[in-house]
């Protein structure tokens, strides 16, 4: 099983609801956090940002040039990514103690995997991959 979490803004490359790794850059550079909020989602994304691996493809196509084609792949975490999970979790309480509502969604079917790793996947969804 996969995880995603989710807010309602739609990502305008993926089409897809944004997930809460963006939306909390975006809540970070709006200056509404207090310095301890601050602090705290810095950490958790400093956290992530030097424990989880980059993907390194985010479209299924290897065509020349197809790394400046817009991308429609989305992140998910795997489920046995306990420590992961754990921070996304944290981060979703800043985010809706500003009023930002969080979703996780799940899924056993996330669509064309373009990138793996041991904690997480991309993947370009399928028609019918539930994706918010």
């Amino acid at each position: 099983m996969y995880l995603r979490f989710i807010i309602e803004e739609i990502d305008s490359g993926s089409t897809v609801p944004t997930g809460i790794y963006q939306a909390a850059a975006k809540l970070s550079e709006s200056g509404k956090l207090s310095e301890s909020e601050a602090r705290s989602l810095q950490e958790i994304r400093d956290w992530i940002n030097s424990h989880l691996p980059r993907p390194d493809r985010f479209n299924k196509t290897t065509s020349k040039g197809y790394y400046r084609r817009p991308t429609k792949g989305i992140s998910w975490l795997k489920n046995s990514a306990e420590d992961y999970v754990a921070k996304f979790r944290e981060m979703t309480l800043i985010l809706e103690e500003h009023g930002i509502q969080t979703r996780m969604i799940t899924t056993n079917k996330p669509g064309y995997i373009v990138y793996e790793d041991e904690f997480q996947i991309v993947a370009e969804p399928f028609s019918d991959t539930n994706t918010g």
